[in-house]
């Protein structure tokens, strides 16, 4: 006849840690790829105008951004409280838009080149001569496909 024991102790045995490491590294390594870091940090008041036909750019990869606006106030100090354009992270005049742009096309891959959209995310506030300036400068490196970034919504609520 068999004899039945039961366990004396009760206790529940260690829990093991041995997938712990892991764990954090295949999270350290998701985050190591989704992460994106930041391109440019604004230097200058960038509130967009309001359009109602709006379309979405597809490949960012081809589109190379001016921003313009006033600067932002822990640079007025400096700069002033007059529109000023910004291109990657520093402040820049009105000559320097072609050359930033030949430059900016020459980092593109060759296929890409002639497809390149040229980007202007300009403050609501800021004057048209600027915009202007800086389209003439466009022209003459021939960078004619030009897109103005707003929000979307109704287009009156600019008047406000």
């Amino acid at each position: 006849m068999a004899k039945f024991t039961k366990k004396k102790s009760g206790e529940l045995p260690a829990v093991s840690t041995a997938s712990l490491p892991d764990i954090v590294f295949m999270l350290l390594f998701f985050f190591m790829t989704v992460t994106v870091m930041k391109d440019n940090s604004l230097m200058v008041d960038n509130v967009l105008p309001i359009a109602d036909q709006v379309q979405k750019l597809d490949k960012k990869d081809r589109v190379v951004y001016i921003y313009a606006g006033k600067p932002h106030p822990r640079y007025q100090s400096k700069y002033g409280t007059e529109a000023r354009i910004q291109l990657n992270d520093k402040f820049a005049n009105v000559d320097e838009v072609a050359p930033y742009i030949l430059a900016e096309k020459a980092k593109m891959r060759q296929e890409l080149q002639p497809l390149m959209t040229t980007a202007l995310k300009v403050d609501k506030e800021t004057n048209m001569g600027l915009i202007s300036d800086i389209k003439q400068e466009l022209r003459k490196v021939n960078a004619l496909k030009v897109n103005y970034t707003t929000k979307e919504g109704d287009a009156l609520r600019n008047m406000e």
